[in-house]
């Protein structure tokens, strides 16, 4: 089964290079996995959408479960089930931003599997000869480093994609600081309004830099949908959450 898919796949990639090899050339393939990643994107989006009405939704609720935290104490199960019965009557799922990324990561293991397999239904992969530039598609940073360096012919395909995915993630961790500081955790006097919190609030805006390590081990296939989608994110949650942002400067008066 798994191997059908798999062959299903390399032909749609083929077959997605083939149509655009006359604009793109000896790109194509790599041209037709940006394509494949914006068209995944495309299909998410309605759920980024609901996501995104979903978040601002338990923004909205945030008095209430900071209510909730001051009536029930250091009671958890009462305060959990609360909790639910708030979000139940609201409507609101706590999951609902998870969504978009679960249903990409087929797609995304999809081309992992494909661009690091020497066989695809035991024939030669023959999509491991294609390349973006100089850099094959199937090969990685390291091999990179080995066939002339970091400013070699395939090193310069990963220092403009390392670029991109580090002015996404400067993108990313301004926006991610200005929202957290516009909806601060209310928590009840002397207690934390989740255990850990304080610590991942200052971890989760460096969350995007990840991304960077991502791009330098696997295959410059999946390297380029990871980053694809990475921009993707970004432009569409700048359109989606711009309501939640205050401006700049009503930020530095508050502060």
């Amino acid at each position: 089964m798994f191997t059908s898919l798999f062959s299903a796949f390399a032909s749609l990639a083929e077959h997605l290079a083939g149509l655009l090899e006359p604009v793109f050339h000896g790109a194509s393939t790599a041209a037709a996995i940006v394509l494949f990643t914006a068209l995944v994107r495309l299909a998410v989006h309605p759920l980024s959408r609901q996501a995104a009405r979903g978040q601002k939704a338990q923004a909205k609720l945030r008095p209430q479960m900071a209510a909730l935290r001051e009536k029930h104490g250091k009671d958890s199960k009462a305060l959990q089930k609360a909790v639910m019965e708030l979000h139940a009557a609201e409507k609101v799922s706590p999951l609902a931003g998870c969504l978009p990324s679960l249903l990409q990561m087929p797609a995304f293991f999809l081309l992992y599997h494909l661009f690091s397999s020497p066989q695809i239904g035991g024939k030669a992969n023959g999509l491991l000869d294609h390349t973006l530039f100089a850099a094959p598609l199937g090969g990685n940073w390291t091999e990179a480093l080995a066939h002339g360096g970091a400013f070699g012919a395939r090193g310069i395909v990963y220092l403009a994609l390392f670029a991109v995915v580090a002015a996404v993630a400067t993108f990313n961790y301004r926006r991610m600081k200005r929202q957290m500081a516009a909806t601060p955790v209310v928590a009840p006097a002397g207690q934390d309004a989740v255990p850990g919190m304080a610590a991942m609030s200052k971890f989760m805006p460096l969350l995007s830099f990840a991304t960077l390590f991502t791009v330098g081990v696997v295959p410059l296939a999946a390297a380029l949908y990871v980053v694809t989608s990475t921009t993707w994110s970004a432009v569409e949650r700048a359109f989606l959450y711009k309501d939640m942002l205050p401006a700049p400067a009503a930020l530095a008066t508050a502060a």
